[in-house]
């Protein structure tokens, strides 16, 4: 079949594709096709509509090389002294190639000459050709594949779809390397609808971990690396780190309307709820926007959220309620970012992070099957809620005073007592709860296992700076739903920098 069309005639660029379709045609209504099981005709049929789709792409490419061809030689003709920035030669018949999702194609163009500059390709402007041999159709493909699992599972759904694999795993690296460029210069540029100043406002700010090749972990990480001494050659003991982990940042911006609540809507009281009663829910997300970055530092991932923050309220008339879990360092830059913008903002810490201190401190005094343990921390974290933070430190050292402790159990009581004493100023929940705000940082905890833990986080893997960062943020891109809006600002970007021709408007040819 494919020697029948290849000996078509070729006058018209379409004349390949047409034999072609003729010959599927013929192979799949010839008799002993008709005996043929399902499965091999359906297989015969996708692979002969690829090379039909790559055929007409190339038949279309061969009509509109023939069409600049003769446009360019009648203006060699006419004497025009420069055909394009000083270029007066004109070369025809040079060809690069095009891999694209239905096969590789030849690009057939012409160049512009001129003694001592690089060749100019007016075809290759006008049709928005990459620098690569990769098409950009096939480049969104592979960024896709490649961001949602690893490149070995991305390159084999790539060679699914195309029928062969037209890329290699460094290739694809570079590609998504190359998709995430513009995301700054893109979000830059949004604008995020206007939003009712009624409308909460939340922001919150989270770490992860992400391991990495030896030569791209920070200089504070590499040296304590250095300095550590491990007990065990072969394993780590408690509270050893292996030092090969670079924290990446994460950043969300949500709205939501206020829902007011009370304690016994989160925390069910001894003896369980009655039963004609249903808990009031929390305010709900909407959207959300997420940001991440391994490469720069938690301030700068910070003061992105707030930028994303700011333009959803530039006149800072709506509540701004900011989500931490206790980190010291994060708290500080929070504040200091909040401070320089001149907004005010409502911390609140993450009580699901407090009730898991609770639950630890549980455990000192009951065993892990007493069913009592679970009355102790609903009478904590109730407590808690109802905004009497204080009073619950004081009970929990009371009764450590009074229980027979290990040293190891007093240490657990005492950093509960700790947590709750250093974030005094963020656990008025009653106020919280009274407001209608959220008061658990679940958004941006599932985003970090989302962005990071489901991609980055792979069994073996080890990330560079850049590989990683790309794939965070385009992770992050797509989460937001903002992936197609972007390919068509980046693909416009990248054309404006591969082809920054002042005369290309000149040179555009109809099909």
């Amino acid at each position: 079949m494919t020697g029948a069309y290849a000996a078509a005639a070729v006058a018209d660029p379409f004349d390949r594709a047409a034999s072609f379709l003729t010959c599927l045609i013929d192979s799949l209504s010839r008799p002993d096709a008709l005996f043929l099981p399902h499965d091999q005709v359906e297989q015969d049929a996708e692979n002969g509509a690829r090379e039909l789709a790559r055929l007409l792409l190339q038949g279309h490419l061969d009509l509109r090389a023939r069409q600049e061809e003769a446009h360019l030689t009648a203006l060699e003709a006419g004497g025009r002294a420069a055909l394009a920035a000083g270029r007066t030669r004109l070369e025809k018949h040079h060809r690069r190639q095009l891999a694209t999702v239905v096969g590789t194609v030849t690009v057939n163009r012409c160049a512009l000459r001129a003694p001592k500059q690089p060749n100019y390709y007016p075809a290759d402007a006008v049709l928005g050709l990459p620098g690569g041999r990769h098409s950009l159709g096939l480049r969104r493909l592979a960024v896709l594949e490649a961001v949602r699992g690893s490149y070995d599972q991305a390159l084999e759904a790539v060679g699914r779809h195309c029928g062969t694999r037209p890329l290699g795993k460094r290739q694809a690296e570079q590609l998504v390397r190359a998709a995430a460029v513009d995301i700054a210069a893109f979000y830059a540029a949004r604008t995020p609808p206007p939003t009712a100043h009624t409308t909460l406002l939340v922001l919150s700010v989270d770490g992860k971990g992400i391991v990495m090749l030896p030569g791209h972990l920070r200089e504070a990480t590499r040296k304590a690396a250095e300095r550590a001494t491990r007990t065990f050659r072969t394993r780590l003991s408690a509270g050893e780190k292996t030092g090969r982990k670079r924290m990446a940042t994460l950043a969300v911006v949500h709205d939501a309307d206020p829902a007011p609540r009370r304690p016994h809507d989160i925390i069910a009281p001894p003896g369980g709820r009655a039963t004609g009663r249903v808990p009031r829910k929390g305010p709900k997300a909407r959207a959300k926007w997420l940001t991440a970055s391994v490469e720069h530092d938690a301030d700068q991932v910070i003061a992105a959220a707030f930028d994303e923050a700011e333009a959803r309220d530039p006149q800072h008339q709506r509540c701004w309620v900011v989500l931490v879990d206790g980190a010291a360092h994060q708290l500080e830059l929070i504040q200091k970012e909040a401070d320089r913008r001149a907004v005010t903002i409502h911390i609140v810490l993450d009580i699901v992070h407090v009730i898991e201190k609770l639950w630890a401190s549980a455990r000192c005094f009951h065993t892990a099957a007493d069913p009592a343990v679970e009355t102790w921390v609903g009478f904590k974290a109730t407590r808690i809620l109802a905004g009497d933070a204080s009073g619950a430190v004081r009970d929990l050292r009371g009764e450590a005073a009074r229980g027979h402790l290990t040293d190891e159990q007093r240490a657990t009581i005492d950093k509960t007592c700790r947590y709750l004493e250093n974030n005094a100023a963020f656990v008025h929940y009653d106020q919280a709860l009274e407001a209608g705000w959220p008061i658990a940082s679940g958004v941006v905890e599932g985003a970090a296992r989302h962005l990071v833990a489901d991609r980055l986080d792979i069994t073996g893997s080890r990330w560079s700076v850049p590989g990683a960062e790309a794939v965070l943020t385009l992770r992050a891109l797509i989460s937001n739903g903002d992936f197609p809006q972007y390919w068509i600002f980046h693909t416009q970007r990248e054309r404006e920098r591969l082809h920054p021709h002042p005369d290309q408007h000149n040179y555009e040819l109809g099909a």
